[in-house]
């Protein structure tokens, strides 16, 4: 797939299944995450691998966090918790390991990360991989940020979700640009 025709048709892919990407399509994923926009050379991110037994650790540690803030959360609602990462066969934890800098702020480290996330999002769907990237609220809670080792100074800008897709990608909705550019200063 040429390179416009992934910028311009890329959707995620609601349901996956195994397998995973292969080595080999893990390998393009994740450099070119590494070659995201970086103010700095900074390199501001870093990612944890999960999959197998992980997904079910990172599961219960959604059970864990949401069990902190409701202790009354019924045995059904724990398991559907615990089943959320098994939605797919990898996750890659996106992390903002941001660090002071006196000329690039917080805010475009963060950005930087984000945008490696979009660059994963991009290279698998150029090679056919189903990834969808989520957040929420697990992505922000104390309990599953803690276990997962994220330090003070980092965040968790998305959880990535990566697989074969269960049915071919849908074509994404047509938007006119003219709705979103506009000149400067108007004519």
């Amino acid at each position: 797939m040429d390179t416009l025709t992934v910028l311009q048709k890329r959707v995620s892919s609601a349901k996956l299944a195994a397998p995973a990407p292969s080595a080999e399509q893990r390998d393009a994923i994740y450099r070119s995450a590494l070659r995201a926009a970086d103010h700095g050379l900074m390199q501001p991110w870093r990612f944890l691998v999960i999959e197998g037994e992980g997904l079910d650790r990172l599961g219960e540690l959604f059970v864990q966090a949401t069990l902190h803030d409701n202790p009354s959360l019924s045995e059904p609602e724990q398991q559907s918790l615990k089943a959320k990462p098994r939605r797919a066969p990898l996750i890659l934890v996106a992390i903002a390991a941001c660090r002071q800098h006196p000329k690039v702020p917080h805010v475009e480290q963060l950005l930087s990360t984000g945008a490696a996330v979009q660059n994963m999002l991009n290279a698998a769907f150029a090679q056919g991989v189903g990834a969808f990237w989520r957040t929420g609220a697990m992505a922000y809670h104390p309990v599953v940020t803690e276990g997962l080792g994220v330090g003070q100074l980092e965040q968790i800008v998305g959880f990535l979700y990566l697989g074969t897709p269960a049915k071919p990608p849908h074509e994404p909705k047509s938007v006119n640009p003219e709705t979103f550019f506009q000149s400067w200063p108007a004519q």
